[in-house]
Formats: C-alpha cells, sequence, structure tokens
C-alpha cells in the first residue's frame, strides 16, 4: 500500500482543520459573514460608530438609503422610546382606576378595610398582563435598536426617554396615591402590592 500522497496522521488532520477555520474566519472577517451584512450591502457594526447611509437595523429590509430615510428612523426611534413612557403611565393609570374602582364599591359597606389591595378579576388582570406584554416588546425592540451602537440611534433612544419621561410622568411631587406613597417615586404599576 502506498502512504506517501495520504498521509493520514493526527497531526495532518488537525493541520487541516485550523486551516480551513483560519481560511472561514478571514472571509467572514472580510465582509462575507455573519454580522457584516451577510452579502446584502448593509453596514452593521457591533462597535460604536456613526454609520447613516447603508445602515440596516433590525432586518435587512430596514436599510437606510438617504438621508431622509435615516431621519425618518430617527424620528421613529425617538418617537418608539416616547411610546414606553406613554405604556408607562397608561399601566399606572390603569391600576390606579382599579384601585379606585375597588374602593367606591366597598365604600359604603361597614367594618370593611378599604385601605388593604385587593386581587383584581381575571379580565382585569388580563387587561393589566397585555399592557405588560407591549410595553416589555417595545422595551425588546429599543434594546435591539441601541445594541448596533449607532450613536445617532442611541441619542433618539435617550431623548426619546426624556421627552416621554418629561410628558407622561409630570406629576405632583408631594402627592400620595392610594397607598400613601408619592406617586412619583413609585414603580409604573399601583395595583395589588
Amino acid at each position: 500500500m502506498d502512504h506517501a500522497n495520504h498521509d493520514m496522521t493526527p497531526t495532518s488532520t488537525i493541520t487541516s482543520v485550523i486551516a480551513t477555520t483560519t481560511s472561514t474566519a478571514a472571509a467572514a472577517a472580510a465582509g462575507g459573514g455573519h454580522g457584516h451584512g451577510g452579502g446584502t450591502g448593509c453596514k452593521i457594526s457591533m462597535l460604536w460608530n456613526w454609520n447613516t447611509i447603508d445602515s440596516c437595523f433590525i432586518s435587512s429590509s430596514w436599510k437606510i438609503t438617504s438621508n431622509q430615510m435615516f431621519g425618518g428612523s430617527c424620528v421613529g426611534v425617538l418617537l418608539l422610546a416616547i411610546t414606553m413612557e406613554a405604556l408607562r403611565r397608561l399601566t399606572k393609570e390603569y391600576d390606579r382606576y382599579l384601585v379606585k374602582k375597588h374602593r367606591e364599591a366597598l365604600a359604603g359597606q361597614h367594618n370593611v378595610d378599604v385601605t388593604q389591595g385587593y386581587r383584581p378579576k381575571i379580565w382585569e388582570q388580563a387587561v393589566r398582563a397585555a399592557l405588560h406584554m407591549v410595553q416589555f416588546a417595545v422595551g425588546y425592540f429599543i434594546m435591539l435598536l441601541a445594541m448596533y451602537y449607532n450613536g445617532y440611534i442611541i441619542i433618539c433612544i435617550f431623548l426619546g426617554a426624556y421627552l416621554g419621561s418629561f410628558m407622561f410622568h409630570w406629576e405632583p411631587l408631594g402627592a400620595r396615591d392610594a397607598v400613601g406613597q408619592t406617586t412619583a417615586t413609585k414603580d409604573p404599576t399601583l395595583c395589588c402590592h
């Protein structure tokens, strides 16, 4: 048997695997692999960047092709962050509504402590859970957008959080909620402690 052309020693096999892995990694680093657009012409960076044209966000179908499109994307991200703060306020107000409704129902009864919490009805809890789910989904998309490390997008997220908080969390600091705590320092939800 001629083994001159068929050297299958462990050393030659390992060398072959390392060479193949190295060439695959080099091709990926050159832009042909995951994380660099995958052939879509997208500028995607996992490092801080200020890319505008040819940037992609979330999927290759959200590819920025003009300055106007990038500006619109920035406005959309800003509005998404504002929406997050609106959802937080909506959840808080819904919980306040439930507490108020419960206290009004018990107000006419004797020997009932109306300051104690209560468990909402199943459909009320379903609404609370739906509000939480939407809030969670919006937060997740904001996090995904931030992970592109695009400075403009991150600034829009911060500005949207600021504007949303300014608009939807402007409450009197001395006011006390149903359980006696200052509303501005309270969690987004008040119901069912």
